[in-house]
């Protein structure tokens, strides 16, 4: 089995101010040992600050979105040419916020990654199911039709069992609820996503494909989560907006 290196990225969502950034920041930095792969995902605005702030630090950051599209007449988005100039290095697309709140289909989703993959940003692509769907049984089926695109749009990009793209599972169900999947319920969705990988790109790259969980971690559960031999880390909402929690789920991942 690959040796996969947890990463644990911090999902701000729309929340900050300039002061509270720089003490968030400032108050993970001593957690960045290169033991765990850090990163953290502010508003647009921001990201000139934590350009700044991060410098030569051992955390990277990225953005929440980006377009789907290079450049044009798409008023109130940002291309992924402009994330670079701010020295971005991660993306998140497909976000259960963005699919449900922007209507964002599984194509736009497929589009998105892989345009960042193109241009050298790492896409942390979003799957997850909603209660009911859950609860219809239909976990493996909304998967397969969140992942399917991606792979299609993104496996041309593999190159010796290695794509640089990162999966994410968050239930929807349990995010930003309280609600946490038990490490089994999650250990089983991550084994699924892992199995559908190795069915249609191969051994090598479902082994090297990092896959996050995100729903509601937290530095009480995060040791008993990441535990699970299929889940790398995790995808932080909460939690991300406080440096001793965030620190607390880094060092949980670090073992």
């Amino acid at each position: 089995m690959t040796n996969r290196k947890k990463l644990v990225a911090g999902n701000w969502k729309m929340n900050g101010s300039l002061d509270a950034n720089e003490a968030l920041v400032l108050g993970i930095l001593p957690e960045a040992d290169g033991a765990v792969d850090v990163s953290v995902f502010c508003p647009f605005p921001y990201l000139g600050q934590l350009q700044r702030l991060l410098k030569g630090a051992g955390v990277q950051f990225g953005a929440q979105d980006m377009s789907a599209h290079l450049s044009g007449a798409y008023t109130g988005e940002v291309s992924v040419a402009m994330l670079k100039e701010f020295g971005v290095s991660q993306v998140i697309v497909g976000h259960s916020e963005r699919r449900t709140y922007h209507a964002e289909s599984s194509d736009i989703v497929a589009k998105k990654a892989s345009l960042a993959i193109q241009n050298g940003v790492t896409p942390i692509v979003c799957l997850g199911e909603t209660l009911g769907q859950r609860e219809a049984g239909q976990v493996e089926s909304v998967i397969a039709s969140q992942l399917d695109p991606v792979i299609a749009e993104c496996s041309k990009f593999v190159s010796d069992g290695v794509w640089n793209l990162v999966i994410a599972y968050e239930p929807v169900w349990a995010i930003g609820t309280g609600v946490t999947a038990s490490p089994e319920q999650a250990q089983e969705v991550h084994a699924m996503i892992r199995q559908r990988l190795q069915a249609m790109l191969g051994e090598a790259l479902a082994q090297s494909t990092r896959i996050l969980y995100g729903g509601s971690v937290k530095p009480g559960n995060a040791a008993e989560i990441f535990a699970k031999v299929d889940i790398d880390g995790g995808l932080i909402g909460g939690a991300a907006l406080s440096s001793d929690d965030f620190s607390g789920i880094i060092r949980a991942a670090r073992g």
